[in-house]
């Protein structure tokens, strides 16, 4: 059958035609086309869904409507078009304005259009809207990332539980060996500490996170805090044969910070250090105070940064590549403490590394504090010798009974309750110099305790303090309302004991 003489019915009309009724009509797509200088010359239904404009708002603008106030001000735009002639075809992914300035995320190709004699006539450009992928991405990457954490959590606290079992099981196996004992008691304690300082780590990060934590500033000289980390780390720097030279100036370096939060910095920062240079290397700490600032900068020759690890390393959760026997340990919160600390106390913490192998450094910034006398500096308290008679309220029995041990080992005359009533009976009669109290008891929590202990006149004299894992700043305040004169957080050493006794 011949084809009809009416254009209508020619097949390059029909093609033609259908083409454009698809191009117009596809709802899921923007498609539109630029002239060479970028202005929109048509506009499709589903240009008119993801960008909001209809035609008749948007043909003969410039497409860099879409664009964000950055965008536009690094000429991007006109940057697009540039590169799609230079290679025939653009593609991007970022973030584009719909009608009202709101964002999404695109998916956007440009591809130029030529005529027979290769002049440009314009651009066609296809936008896809990401926004819902983007988010499902988002949250497939958290929860990923969650779970490699919980992973990672679960074999940190895994790793210090085991020697502890370990060592519990070789002294019941050889009861009456002193030498096993010691040796037993050794690794406990050591393995402990490893534990209290994971935990603090949490608590810390999301204090900190959170912009939760207190801070007690008080004039320090900084060569004191840096002699007193070195010291406290010298048994893991001997262990790993590493050399560690100290640069002080004479004259003290005053600066006003919570002397036991700059502490926590330098550890974790010096920490850092020691767990990623090899045996028998370099470490240097370095101070110096000029032009009203005091810096501080500690550097290695150990395994170094990547580049694109640099300017993450201070993000949470961050590490670098690990063995999978993670036998630095830790949990990758201890440089985005230290970050977030020096922050908060009007400083700056940098890091820089030349690449992996070649070492690492991390440089502390803080204000020097005005001219002050070494006699302005506190003073560490005095240990006081007298006796108390100690009260201990723990429905943890092995806990209770723990401490008590350890308190009476100190020569203090102590009692143990599990709970709030008998707590309020023995206190009553006994009349005991210090309460640990803890929080979570069967009965009544130990805030109640602390509030009906604050009724009774006879027992004004008792210094109650909270002995809990609980420490975050809500429950600091719940504790300061209900009575408490002070907390500690569990475990409990010598050392704050020491320091509770002699207060």
């Amino acid at each position: 059958m011949a084809a009809s003489s009416d254009s209508a019915g020619q097949p390059g009309f029909v093609n033609d035609e259908m083409f454009r009724l698809l191009v117009e009509n596809v709802r899921d797509y923007g498609i539109f086309l630029l002239d060479p200088q970028g202005i929109v010359t048509t506009w499709n239904v589903g240009a008119q869904n993801i960008k909001g404009y209809t035609k008749d708002e948007i043909v003969g603008r410039h497409f860099s409507v879409f664009y964000t106030p950055d965008a536009i001000a690094r000429h991007w735009p006109q940057q697009e078009l540039k590169l799609a002639v230079e290679h025939g075809r653009f593609e991007d992914e970022g973030w584009r304005l719909r009608k009202g300035k709101v964002a999404f995320w695109a998916n956007v190709v440009i591809t130029p259009i030529f005529d027979g004699e290769r002049r440009l006539r314009g651009f066609a450009k296809i936008t896809r809207d990401l926004t819902a992928r983007r988010k499902v991405e988002e949250l497939q990457r958290g929860e990923r990332h969650t779970n490699e954490f919980l992973a990672m959590l679960a074999h940190e606290l895994r790793n210090p539980l085991s020697p502890i079992q370990s060592a519990l099981d070789v002294a019941k196996l050889k009861p009456d060996d002193l030498d096993t004992a010691k040796w037993a008691q050794d690794i406990i304690a050591r393995q402990t500490r490893q534990l209290s300082r994971l935990v603090d780590d949490l608590l810390d990060v999301s204090r900190v996170t959170r912009s939760k934590i207190s801070l007690k500033r008080e004039l320090l000289d900084l060569r004191d805090s840096v002699d007193g980390v070195i010291q406290s780390l010298r048994p893991a720097i001997d262990a790993r044969r590493l050399s560690v030279a100290v640069a002080l100036p004479e004259e003290p370096v005053i600066v006003n910070v919570d002397p036991t939060r700059m502490a926590q910095v330098l550890s974790n920062i010096l920490g850092n250090a020691i767990k990623y240079t090899p045996a028998g290397g370099n470490i240097s700490v370095r101070a110096s105070a000029s032009d009203g600032l005091a810096s501080l900068a500690i550097a290695d020759d150990g395994v170094g940064m990547a580049a694109d690890l640099v300017p993450r390393v201070f993000d949470l959760f961050v590490q670098g590549d690990r063995a999978l026997d993670r036998r630095e340990g830790g949990l990758g919160v201890g440089l985005t403490i230290a970050k977030r600390l020096i922050d908060l106390q009007g400083g700056t913490l940098t890091a820089a590394s030349d690449g992996p192998g070649t070492g690492s450094s991390f440089t502390i910034g803080l204000p020097l504090a005005a001219e002050s006398t070494g006699a302005e500096l506190t003073a560490a308290p005095q240990a006081s010798s007298t006796l108390r008679r100690v009260f201990i309220v723990d429905d943890n029995h092995d806990a209770a009974e723990a401490l008590a041990a350890l308190i009476g080992a100190l020569g203090h005359d102590v009692r143990v309750a599990d709970n709030g009533h008998d707590a309020l009976s023995v206190a009553t009669t006994w009349r005991p110099d210090v309460m640990l109290l803890d929080i979570g008891l069967p009965d009544m929590d130990g805030y109640e305790v602390a509030r009906r202990m604050r009724e009774i006149r006879a027992l004004d004299h008792v210094q109650i303090v909270a002995c809990t894992g609980y420490g975050g700043d809500d429950d600091l305040r719940r504790m300061a309302e209900a009575g408490f004169d002070r907390h500690l957080i569990k475990p409990v050493g010598i050392a704050e004991l020491d320091t509770l006794f002699s207060a």
